[in-house]
């Protein structure tokens, strides 16, 4: 690998700017902004990496796809990543212009530098980097980035079985969220599934006087707050019935891999600014292979204005984050079944969703990628937030390891999302490892 750490070195600034040129493309999938430019702009990225590109047609924004074969005979490698990214939020709490990527002790701050755009760039650049120091790959790479990441990716399981014959790979692997807050490095086997969701409950044609009204008209934010607590319990627990069906319990092995990940609470809650953990009776780890229910926010008026009234509607916008087993269709028609028994003039919509995604610790190549990531890289079972890697995993049949190259802190998904620069030049580098040990692994299996 010193060929490939001099080249990081000596080509630093160059990638950082490709970096920021890369974030001052808008993506947003969930509102259309900028993703034809961002979609060129991808298939250029792939072009410079010595990939033959091709734009792929899905019902919804494309997929971008680059291949480069390797040596006859060695493994195919998948290589996931996303070029869409969330709506910036509220412009007035980031310090600098979300799509004007900026710099500031040592970090480049802009939407997208961490979530995903900067995690795939790195591994864009170690293909062109492997490609640059030894004239070739030690295996063959294709690379998908999906449009529509964002927004749950609709269109991308039934896009790659259409592929299937191009994409008949031995391995899969990603680079997305921040690196585990307790220990690092570590390889993620699989992502939590998720269903997105609203529950609106109306009651009259406007807003009432609370004096006029109360305790004459129905409120529609204590109907969805009686509603809300019906669904979990102060202890933690889920009691939406049914929403846990077909649930897979661990594996020793993946019990073992999760005993091993050393976790200091109380960093780990100070870090965010807490001083407690939610109340459900389990282990750090392990909740984060458990599955969740969450409200994101409840909204009764526009623009955050108080009066006294009773609101005519009352939002909550909530997801639930699915275990291995789990399937989305089934956590639908468990929510709504609750919804209609508890309230049934309340309204659900469902949002988003991804089946989850698994892949076992003696899996072929594991072993591959954990070696390539150093002596001391452990296992992460599940990874707590939500790709579409089912896609991969159960679509194709593929393997599938993820390396997440972000700072804990890299505020995806909020106001002054950022990468920090020594994170993404290693990037380059453990991403070129990863290659390298595969292919090694693929031609000692064969020889």
């Amino acid at each position: 690998m010193d060929a490939i750490e001099e080249y990081v070195d000596r080509y630093g600034t160059r990638h950082e700017r490709e970096l920021a040129d890369w974030i001052a493309v808008p993506s947003v999938s969930a509102t259309g902004e900028g993703m034809v430019a961002a979609a060129d702009h991808a298939r250029e990225l792939l072009v410079r990496s010595g990939l033959a590109p091709r734009v792929v047609e899905t019902g919804g924004w494309p997929l971008v796809t680059g291949h480069l074969a390797g040596p006859a005979g060695s493994p195919h490698v998948v290589i996931y990543g996303h070029y869409d990214v969330q709506p910036a939020g509220p412009l007035e709490e980031w310090l600098s212009p979300p799509f004007e990527a900026t710099i500031r002790d040592g970090r480049m701050y802009g939407r997208g530098t961490g979530d995903n755009k900067g995690q795939h760039l790195a591994q864009l650049l170690a293909v062109r980097a492997l490609r640059d120091c030894h004239g070739g790959l030690p295996c063959s790479v294709t690379v998908l980035l999906d449009g529509e990441e964002e927004i749950g990716s609709p269109h991308l399981s039934s896009t790659l079985i259409g592929m299937r014959e191009e994409l008949a790979a031995d391995v899969a692997v990603w680079s997305d969220g921040p690196v585990n807050a307790a220990f690092e490095p570590t390889v993620a086997l699989g992502v939590r599934g998720v269903v997105s969701f609203e529950i609106t409950v109306r009651g009259a044609r406007s807003a009432l006087h609370s004096g006029n009204w109360g305790n004459v008209a129905p409120n529609p934010a204590w109907e969805l707050v009686w509603l809300l607590s019906t669904m979990k319990a102060p202890d933690g627990r889920i009691l939406v019935d049914g929403h846990d069906a077909g649930t897979t319990p661990l594996t020793g092995a993946e019990r073992a891999a999760l005993e091993a990940l050393p976790v200091d609470t109380d960093q780990l809650l100070a870090g965010v600014g807490l001083d407690r953990l939610d109340r459900l009776e389990a282990g750090v780890n392990e909740r984060l292979a458990l599955p969740t229910f969450s409200i994101n926010s409840l909204t009764c008026l526009d623009n955050n204005e108080h009066r006294t009234v009773i609101p005519a509607v009352a939002v909550a916008r909530c997801d639930m984050r699915l275990a291995c087993g789990q399937r989305t269709a089934t956590v639908i028609e468990a929510v709504r079944a609750h919804v209609a028994r508890h309230l049934p003039h309340a309204e659900v919509e469902f949002k988003a969703m991804m089946e989850p995604s698994r892949t076992l610790p003696d899996a072929p190549y594991a072993q591959a990628v954990l070696s390539a990531l150093g002596d001391n890289a452990l296992f992460e079972p599940a990874m707590g937030g939500s790709l579409p890697i089912a896609a991969l995993t159960d679509g194709l049949g593929l393997p599938c390891f993820g390396i997440p190259l972000a700072n804990v802190d890299e505020r995806n998904h909020a106001p002054n999302e950022n990468l920090e620069l020594r994170r993404f030049h290693a990037g380059i580098v453990t991403a070129a490892r990863v290659l390298t040990g595969v292919g090694r692994a693929g031609r000692s299996a064969h020889s």
